[in-house]
């Protein structure tokens, strides 16, 4: 991956954490509300949950924009997306059917991070 490939694929997932963290907390709450209550999470953890996640997807987004430890941003990347996936998955297998695509989207989400992951010695600073 060429430096400004690199600094593309870091620019994006960081865009796609942050407005996910936004997007969450805001206009998309009430579908994360509606499968948590489907899943039978007690009401009072709910809010919680909700800002728990999105507060994670925001610090990722940040934290790829800083280019701070970029294979170990890179890493816990993948395990996030990995267990949202599976937790997505028990909650709301029918996420695998949507059109939109919540859960097979993050099949080549995975693909990106781990190309910076692999590629993380070429790290590109954003200025």
């Amino acid at each position: 991956m060429s430096r400004i490939e690199h600094l593309f694929a870091r620019l994006s997932l960081a865009l796609l954490w942050l407005l996910t963290g936004v997007v969450s907390l805001t206009a998309g709450q009430s579908i994360g509300v509606e499968v948590l209550t489907a899943a039978g999470v007690d009401r009072t953890l709910i809010v919680p949950l909700i800002w728990a996640g999105s507060l994670l997807d925001l610090a990722l987004g940040l934290w790829l924009l800083s280019g701070w430890a970029l294979r170990l941003c890179c890493a816990l990347q993948l395990g996030v997306v990995i267990s949202y996936s599976i937790l997505l998955s028990l909650l709301a297998p029918a996420f695998w059917l949507h059109p939109f695509g919540p859960l097979s989207k993050n099949l080549p989400i995975l693909v990106l991070i781990w190309l910076l992951l692999r590629d993380h010695d070429k790290r590109t600073e954003l200025t």
